[in-house]
């Protein structure tokens, strides 16, 4: 079994979750919607990680891969009065994972996280395991549990 910080941490948390390797493709437009079509999953339960900045703090928001985040509605999830999206570099060096493969679980520091709340109401969801080409099937309670996230409205 590939092993990721994610991986550790939800496991370390006696956290379950079934893997699925699949072919990630670095030309993909939207990797989340690649990663769906390879799997055969829905887009509605093939979730996307985003790291975000509100009021220049950093913050983790957890949407379906066929929706955009609504930055109006992050800022307000998360207390503040204006979000934006974390540049590249930065996610990549505060999260520990390359963008592509950034999951919420097991980051390098902690952040505030967030999950959108329409994706809470499937028994399962697919979150990136730490890896390109490696999601997590969870139960959306026990993925909300594991960060201490919330579930809010994320998406415009």
């Amino acid at each position: 079994m590939a092993s990721t910080p994610g991986l550790v941490f939800l496991t370390g948390k006696g956290v379950g979750f079934t893997l699925h390797p699949y072919d990630y493709d670095p030309k993909a437009e939207a990797v989340g919607l690649q990663a769906a079509a390879a799997l055969g999953i829905s887009p509605g339960v093939m979730l996307k990680t985003l790291m975000v900045e509100v009021d220049g703090k950093p913050c983790c928001c957890v949407i379906p891969s066929d929706r955009q985040l609504s930055m109006k509605k992050v800022a307000s999830a998360f207390g503040g009065k204006a979000a934006e999206m974390m540049a590249v570099p930065k996610a990549e060096k505060m999260t520990g994972y390359k963008v592509g493969g950034i999951s919420p679980f097991g980051q390098k520091r902690a952040v505030p996280t967030a999950f959108e709340v329409s994706a809470c109401q499937a028994p399962r969801v697919w979150i990136n395991a730490g890896q390109r080409g490696l999601l997590l099937g969870i139960a959306p309670g026990d993925a909300l549990g594991a960060c201490g996230a919330g579930a809010l409205p994320l998406i415009a």
